[in-house]
């Protein structure tokens, strides 16, 4: 914790790199990740403050869409889409997931009741081998999977056909440092 602590201490030393994000944001894109700690959106895409909207759960699940109990992600892509008119949208997956891996495997998520229901969102099932530590088959697939769930919510299937928005599935290894885009014409994930 101490080196954390030390970085925030002289990251607020800097105050004439940040000035500007006062006025506001007008992020071009909202990228949809998992929380897991190795994927780092800034990090990965080069992008300054202000330049992301950022949206990351566990698997980077996109919930079904419901107007009468809307979830906090919900809350978080209609208004990156609807009020910052972000463009495009990135669901990032990643490979070594520990939430797609156990939906892959079928794990006993009961010890985790919260994690376990969670989880329930992410139907249909991903495919993919269990044996594969990096879980690439069943991320990618999951990643698609979340696409579609996008393509559900009203008001995104209306940007999408108005050509005011594009959306795009990416797959993170962190064990090099790659970036897969799907191609749709290939149905494949190839290099950026």
């Amino acid at each position: 914790m101490q080196p954390l602590i030390d970085n925030a201490r002289t990251f607020g030393q800097r105050p004439e790199e940040f000035a500007g994000l006062a006025e506001g944001q007008s992020p071009q894109v909202l990228f949809i990740t998992c929380s897991d700690s190795r994927v780092v959106p800034a990090l990965i895409t080069g992008a300054r403050p202000g330049e992301l909207f950022e949206l990351r759960t566990a698997g980077n699940i996109v919930p079904p869409y419901a107007s009468e109990h809307p979830t906090s992600e919900a809350c978080t892509i209609e208004y990156a889409v609807e009020v910052l008119g972000v463009r495009d949208i990135v669901v990032c997956g990643h490979s070594h997931c520990g939430a797609v891996g156990a939906l892959v495997r079928g794990d006993d998520l009961d010890a985790v009741p919260a994690v376990r229901d969670w989880l329930a969102h992410a139907t249909p099932r991903p495919s993919g081998t269990a044996e594969d530590p990096t879980v690439a088959e069943g991320v990618q697939s999951h990643v698609l999977t979340q696409l579609l769930r996008l393509r559900s919510y009203p008001y995104i299937d209306k940007k999408l056909t108005d050509g005011e928005l594009a959306l795009h599935a990416w797959f993170y290894e962190v064990h090099t440092g790659a970036v897969l885009a799907h191609d749709s014409a290939a149905d494949a994930f190839t290099a950026l």
